[in-house]
């Protein structure tokens, strides 16, 4: 079973989830618009965040950052 939360969905109908895999692994799975074939594929988050500055990236360090923000400090 795979758990998946919608990063971004763009205007041309590319998707981005963050999931985690039956292993337990973190990805970036992309699913690509039907006019572009539709495939999916799964990116490590690094490679996913070295790949571009895209809103699709900036959703994901958005995302990142909700767990820092608004914490006292130990």
């Amino acid at each position: 079973m795979t758990n998946a939360r919608k990063l971004y969905a763009s205007p041309n109908g590319d998707r981005w989830h963050l999931v985690r895999d039956a292993s337990g692994e973190v990805l970036v799975r992309h699913e690509a618009n039907l006019a572009a074939g539709g495939t999916v594929s799964d990116i490590a988050i690094a490679d996913f965040l070295e790949s571009g500055r895209g809103p699709e990236q900036q959703e994901l360090l958005r995302l990142i950052g909700t767990l820092v923000a608004d914490r006292p400090e130990p």
